[in-house]
């Protein structure tokens, strides 16, 4: 996480982001976190050690950090974003009860870029993947 860390912020100096201590909080904590959190997430975790930051300052660095590469903002529709630090190529399990997200990796379906700019003409940026089910904790289900 430290290494992370200091990639991240060597990469906001270089592009002239000043690291304000919020600015520095916020990104640790989406590093440390696996759990995708939402900006109400990150504020309310970050509350108490900074009780003069807003939710609008939380915005607006994540923005920053989407801006500079450092975070990717997932969206579905009808809840809020959730926010995730690790920009590696990785796809997402999504619970349908809880909306709890997880990571899983599997290789990278570059064929279906490809393959959709040619039946679509689309000029394709990217995709994303994501499965639907139940987590082990909504299931009630215990993992061994």
């Amino acid at each position: 996480m430290a290494a992370q860390l200091e990639q991240a912020l060597a990469k906001l100096k270089t592009t002239g982001v000043r690291m304000t201590p919020q600015r520095h909080a916020i990104l640790s904590y989406l590093l440390d976190s696996m759990t995708h959190p939402t900006a109400d997430d990150i504020y309310k975790s970050l509350e108490s050690k900074f009780p003069n930051m807003s939710v609008a300052t939380v915005y607006n660095n994540l923005k920053v950090f989407i801006e500079s590469g450092l975070v990717r903002e997932l969206t579905y529709g009808d809840s809020s974003s959730r926010f995730d630090a690790d920009m590696t190529d990785h796809y997402h399990a999504v619970c349908e009860v809880c909306g709890k997200i997880a990571d899983f990796e599997y290789p990278p379906l570059h064929d279906i870029e490809s393959t959709a700019a040619g039946q679509t003409g689309f000029q394709v940026g990217g995709y994303r993947l994501e499965v639907y089910g139940v987590c082990p904790d909504c299931s009630g289900v215990t993992r061994h």
